[in-house]
């Protein structure tokens, strides 16, 4: 937590790389699994490591672990094996490498729940606790999924970018991964929403590789094919990880409605760009999802109800000092001082 979330995307990107396979012990994962071991070892594998959501995430993890393991008189680690870049099929074999090194359970987001949900099941057959959060893989073994109701943001992403354009106008939405069940979902609000309003009308759908510069550089060539696009309906925040659009959209002309909101994007509502974000507050996926899985392995409880429900935070412009000062408290170091005086 001494280091900047932003700082960490430069060694994270190396983190957790592939492991040549070798043989399966059998109480291996007994052994990690509980207090009888005084040790277990939880592998976070989120999306993308060059993602800051995540590395928001492996902090909030890293936090729980830490107090719960001085709580429980045990020692629990949180084992980093994120992907550089989104890839289902490196998920599913760092799924595999987990449970091989001894991994008592997994907290993993999906970037393609077809791809991973084998690898779920063969490491919940051997006795590997899996927990999903942001992107579920429903129809595996996964004893608990955390995260928003994605259906329901997207839907509140479309009113929102309603109310700033006036009810009229043409649409953009922005949509990140293809394959990203979450992502998916999250369109699909978007366009039931937009129903709703007549007099607006939906440009295309724009995926594109999960990174900053990929996703602005999107922005900027949907726009000048599309010159009449007045909002973008963005279902995760990707471009506003860096400040490029800052000096190329006019607030006059064009609006943007957008899931996450963490330090770096902040300018983007204090200069009306973005004047609603949606906040995950990202820092309880490894939090909660450390805490939950604690509960099941370690004390053999299981959640309430296998969807463990995340709630969006709207931050505008009147609540963004109070929102800085939260993010702060969460462990960023990058969060600008006028915000947190403000």
């Amino acid at each position: 937590m001494k280091k900047t979330l932003v700082l960490a995307v430069a060694f994270l990107a190396a983190a957790g790389c592939s492991k040549s396979d070798k043989p399966a012990d059998s109480t291996q994962a007994a052994a990690a699994g509980g207090a009888a071991g005084k040790k277990l070892t939880i592998a976070m594998i989120g999306k993308s490591s060059n993602n800051p959501v995540f590395l928001a995430a492996r902090t909030g993890a890293e936090a729980a672990a830490k107090e719960l393991s001085a709580k429980e008189k045990m020692t629990i680690d949180v084992a980093w094996l994120t992907p550089p870049q989104e890839d289902g099929e490196v998920q599913a074999q760092r799924i595999r490498q987990a449970v091989n090194d001894g991994a008592g359970a997994i907290l993993i987001a999906a970037s393609d729940a077809g791809k991973v949900t084998g690898a779920i099941n063969d490491a919940v057959a051997r006795g590997v606790a899996v927990m999903t959060f942001d992107s579920d893989a429903p129809q595996s073994k996964r004893f608990a999924y955390y995260g928003v109701d994605d259906v329901k943001t997207g839907q509140a992403v479309m009113t929102e970018l309603a109310k700033q354009m006036n009810g009229k106008g043409r649409v953009a939405i922005l949509a990140g991964n293809q394959n990203a069940p979450n992502l998916q979902h999250r369109v699909q609000g978007v366009k039931e929403e937009a129903k709703k309003y007549p007099g607006i009308t939906i440009a295309g759908v724009f995926n594109h590789i999960e990174t900053p510069q990929d996703a602005a550089a999107e922005v900027i060539r949907v726009n000048n094919a599309y010159p009449d696009v007045r909002g973008w309906a963005m279902v995760g925040a990707w471009p506003l990880f860096t400040q490029t659009l800052l000096s190329d959209l006019d607030p006059a002309k064009q609006k943007i409605v957008a899931v996450d909101a963490l330090p770096v994007e902040l300018p983007y509502v204090e200069r009306g760009i973005a004047p609603v974000l949606l906040a995950q507050p990202v820092y309880n996926w490894g939090k909660v999802g450390v805490e939950t899985i604690v509960d099941k392995v370690v004390h053999k409880k299981d959640p309430a109800a296998p969807v463990i429900s995340m709630e969006l935070v709207r931050v505008s412009k009147e609540n963004l000092g109070q929102w800085a000062r939260q993010l702060k408290d969460w462990g960023f170091t990058d969060v600008p001082d006028k915000y947190l005086k403000m």
